[in-house]
């Protein structure tokens, strides 16, 4: 289930440029321990998105992008801690519970209605860096943030390409230090490297061709499918329709 939670998340990351953690999170948080399932996503999604954020350097926003970057490194590492020292059933009960609510924010079609100016950009990323050190969950404000905005797609997906690579050198140095890069960590990462490349790379060739509203309607679809397959009070019907 998670190989296959891996392999849906990289191919929804790799078109609309977020997405991954909502998907992947909560379906690993049901068989792994949530830190480690977040420092696998970390590592992976780093490491197989870097040809694509290159690209995006050349045209993303940086006025916008720089202020949201310099927000998250500020508040990632208090996620991180709040991940480090959580107990692990009330950790993936939270996880579930905001990836729903950011689903629930993205259904809801809110946009914030003004321009992304620097400080507005700050205070955003903040809330997406909190996010992202105690669940990987960092897209939604940012999403919902510059979707609001006059920039064409391509420009939107670029900033989140970028400010999702520059984020997670920070997201890097507190995990780190609160010791989630285990050898755990490393054997997964065997199997999930040549699924999530290999998801990455159709999914940023389906970029451009397919029709972004159902694209959209899809994606939601399985972040949905996600969070309830995510619950704790299915394992054990998870459980016992896996045998």
């Amino acid at each position: 289930m998670v190989i296959s939670a891996i392999a849906v998340g990289g191919v929804v990351r790799g078109f609309s440029g977020f997405g991954a953690g909502m998907i992947i999170m909560p379906i690993a948080s049901t068989t792994v321990d949530p830190r480690l399932a977040a420092a696998m996503l970390l590592v992976i999604d780093s490491l197989i998105t870097l040809p694509i954020v290159m690209r995006s350097v050349r045209i993303c926003n940086w006025k916008t992008v720089l202020p949201a970057v310099i927000g998250a490194a500020f508040f990632v590492p208090a996620g991180a801690y709040v991940l480090a020292v959580a107990d692990t059933l009330a950790l993936r009960w939270a996880i579930t519970i905001i990836a729903a609510m950011l689903l629930a924010l993205l259904l809801s079609g809110w946009r914030y209605k003004g321009t992304p100016t620097a400080p507005i950009s700050f205070g955003v990323g903040v809330s997406s860096g909190f996010l992202g050190g105690v669940s990987q969950l960092a897209g939604p404000p940012m999403v919902a943030f510059w979707l609001s905005g006059p920039e064409p797609h391509f420009i939107i997906r670029a900033n989140l390409m970028v400010f999702f690579a520059l984020a997670s050198v920070m997201t890097y140095v507190a995990y780190a230090v609160s010791g989630f890069f285990t050898s755990d960590v490393l054997r997964l990462l065997v199997l999930a490297v040549p699924v999530y490349g290999f998801a990455i790379y159709l999914g940023s060739r389906g970029f451009g061709k397919a029709d972004p509203k159902i694209y959209r309607a899809v994606a939601y679809s399985l972040i949905a499918l996600a969070v309830i397959a995510s619950m704790p009070a299915l394992d054990d019907i998870l459980r016992a329709s896996g045998q």
